[in-house]
């Protein structure tokens, strides 16, 4: 189990950096959809990891980095709707 959730942790944090590299060199916007996804996914398996080591601040810290992805997918989803 501890190898499983070391491996979710890496996941996540690829995710995370993957998703920053792409953005910062203009080839996904920020303000879309998949950036979101990718920013979500990856703060859930990095505050999966750091729940299952205890370390809280970094937990709480991807818990509203999660949030706020699903915020913005929802108001997405909303703007999309209304088109």
């Amino acid at each position: 189990m501890d190898l499983l959730l070391a491996v979710i942790g890496w996941i996540g944090a690829a995710l995370l950096l993957i998703g920053y590299a792409l953005v910062s060199t203009s080839r996904m916007e920020g303000d879309g959809q998949a950036y979101q996804i990718v920013n979500l996914i990856g703060s859930v398996s990095l505050m999966v990891n750091s729940a299952h080591s205890s370390a809280w601040p970094s937990a709480g810290l991807n818990l509203v980095w999660a949030a706020i992805g699903v915020v913005a997918l929802v108001k997405l989803a909303r703007v999309g709707v209304a088109k």
